[in-house]
């Protein structure tokens, strides 16, 4: 049964990896400011959360929330837009 929630989960994944790589997801994504590769890194620090492995969730995560952290702190400024 385990084997087969793992599948199911990484299916999933797989499925919103392709669907995030597709240039028009993309395109849309991007006019409401967001970042695509920054999007897969979340979804990736999500997938190893639910396999378990919490230290690469937390590099992942942490990763991209800081990230993103940083491009709206840099848009509150006066910067680029955020994504």
């Amino acid at each position: 049964m385990e084997n087969r929630i793992v599948a199911e989960i990484d299916q999933l994944f797989d499925e919103l990896d392709q669907l995030l790589k597709n240039p028009e997801v993309g395109a849309q994504l991007a006019e409401k400011g967001v970042n695509v590769s920054l999007a897969m890194t979340l979804a990736d620090g999500m997938r190893a959360y639910l396999h378990g492995d919490k230290k690469r969730a937390v590099a992942d995560l942490g990763t991209a929330t800081e990230e993103i952290a940083a491009r709206m702190k840099l848009a509150s400024s006066g910067g680029e837009r955020p994504s």
